[in-house]
């Protein structure tokens, strides 16, 4: 029996088409991946399977008193609540549970109780809170806080005083709290170090419940899925293995979808060329054959849309051969984040800086650039060294793409813009949309088509393969690697940057003794 059954599934977003009619199902326990390019509307699905959106057609139907858990992206956390406190909001019915059996304890003591009564309540209560583990609750906060990085944070800080980074960890940490029958994880890897993947993964695989999850890492999917649902073309196909075995059957698909297209094309052809000579001389042979044609259903060509390419320039006039250079310098706000670092970068330098979430990465890089002030020491940075920045967004403009990155350089023609827009994969129906209504991963783009257009001597990225697809973080490690100038990384994806990354500064490794 499914536990999800979705029907003749249809959504629009104003006069495009999103899906038509979809139709798939879920099982109960199976883990599922949902894998599709950046805009094929995985986002989306999530959002109508949980009824933030409606469909315009068709019918998603979940099974009776199913819990369903949904990772957003983006999340809001009040100033006032400790990490312990939000976690602990995940067992919030035990915790009444025990109010209520503390209550009736006092009420024992009243004069004309029914002890009775009482007691048994008492006792009813008590081992509901025994048969759902509620005496083990500090034990499994502390165990998932742990296993995703959360413990090092404090599990007594502010909620309001987290990053961007550090509040996903948390949600996603209590939504494994609630343990509900369906996990619906949208790109719960990302702002995850290398270590907390690795957990997550182990913890997946245990699952005892159904997920569905979206992500962009392959390794991390090949792992925890024994089914794919693959979003194209505004539809959905099943395929029962893991990733690795989807991507076996997708390209053997796409071969023999290739060779029936050519084959059909060249029917085709033949038909309108003989239509075509004999439109007069046999017009009954042509009519019948003008009939064929119109009988026919056509093969799709196989495309997965547009191939993104991200080329990077350098300005006219070449810097010396030092990018910065600094001397004991102390990087943070309040306090150091960290002991005196010195450290030296040259042109050409390809630098991958990792470390855990909250250990300071961007804080670093905003100090190297002149953002940040630093607390101690000296930054050597030649005024000649032009640098562009990709930097991690909370909100997203309402301009559209060709708005946004006009302006940035109305030096140029409106084809030119259009050019870049369409080398980073973006079509000509997301230039004309507000950044705000694209996924994750085609705002990524935008920004990166900015970067294109600035020619620099030092390109600084922070997690720029945040949402990115499979193909477009591919075409964005070649640009890096074929740039000419200097790179600084902020990264979480050894993948991506192993192989031409020419030094790693692992953040953690210069933390203060007493931290």
């Amino acid at each position: 029996m499914s536990i999800l059954q979705v029907t003749d599934l249809t959504h629009m977003y104003g006069d495009q088409l999103t899906f038509a009619h979809m139709n798939f199902r879920l099982l109960p326990g199976e883990h599922a991946g949902l894998v599709g390019a950046n805009g094929a509307g995985k986002s989306t699905l999530f959002r109508l399977l949980t009824g933030s959106l409606l469909p315009d057609a068709g019918k998603i139907e979940w099974a009776s008193q199913i819990q369903v858990g949904f990772l957003e992206q983006h999340i809001g956390l009040q100033a006032g609540t400790t990490i312990r406190q939000y976690l602990e909001r995940a067992f919030s019915q035990l915790f009444a549970m025990e109010k209520e059996m503390n209550d009736i304890a006092e009420r024992m003591a009243d004069e004309g109780a029914d002890l009775d009564a009482l007691l048994r309540k008492y006792g009813e209560i008590q081992a509901a809170l025994e048969h759902h583990e509620f005496y083990l609750v500090s034990s499994k906060i502390e165990d998932i806080a742990s296993g995703l990085g959360i413990t090092e944070i404090g599990l007594e800080k502010d909620v309001s005083l987290l990053s961007g980074g550090q509040k996903t960890k948390l949600l996603l940490a209590k939504l494994l709290l609630e343990e509900p029958q369906v996990l619906l994880l949208d790109e719960p890897t990302n702002y995850l170090d290398s270590v907390h993947i690795e957990w997550l993964t182990d913890y997946l695989k245990r699952y005892r419940h159904a997920f569905m999850v979206v992500s962009h890492d392959e390794h991390f999917l090949n792992e925890i899925t024994t089914v794919i649902f693959h979003l194209a073309h505004q539809n959905i196909k099943r395929y029962a293995g893991n990733y690795a075995y989807f991507k076996k059957e997708l390209a053997l698909g796409q071969v023999q979808q290739q060779t029936a297209y050519e084959k059909q094309s060249k029917e085709i052809e033949k038909l309108e060329a003989f239509i075509d000579k004999n439109r007069i001389r046999k017009a009954k042979q042509a009519k019948s054959r003008e009939k064929m044609l119109s009988r026919i259903v056509r093969v799709e060509k196989p495309t997965d849309g547009p191939e993104p390419r991200f080329l990077f320039s350098i300005p006219g006039a070449t810097a010396g051969a030092a990018v910065f250079e600094t001397k004991q310098l102390i990087v943070g706000y309040d306090s150091p984040l960290f002991q005196p670092v010195s450290l030296k970068v040259r042109r050409g330098d390809k630098i991958a800086i990792v470390g855990e979430n909250g250990a300071g990465k961007s804080t670093l890089v905003n100090t190297l650039l002149g953002l940040i002030n630093p607390l101690g020491g000296e930054l050597i940075a030649p005024d000649q060294v032009k640098t562009a920045y990709y930097r991690q967004e909370d909100t997203a403009p309402a301009e559209t793409p060709m708005e946004k990155v006009w302006a940035l350089r109305p030096d140029l023609t409106q084809k030119d813009i259009r050019k870049v827009l369409a080398m980073s994969g973006l079509t000509s129906e997301h230039i004309r949309k507000s950044i705000r209504t694209l996924s994750g991963g085609e705002q990524a783009k935008v920004r990166l088509s900015e970067l294109m257009l600035t020619p620099s001597h030092l390109l600084v990225l922070d997690e720029p393969t945040n949402h990115l697809d499979v193909r477009a973080k591919e075409a964005l490690k070649k640009g890096l690697m074929e740039f000419k100038g200097t790179v600084l990384l902020v990264s979480h994806e050894p993948d991506f940057y192993k192989g031409w990354a020419t030094d790693v500064w692992t953040v953690g490794d210069w933390r203060l003794s007493a931290r």
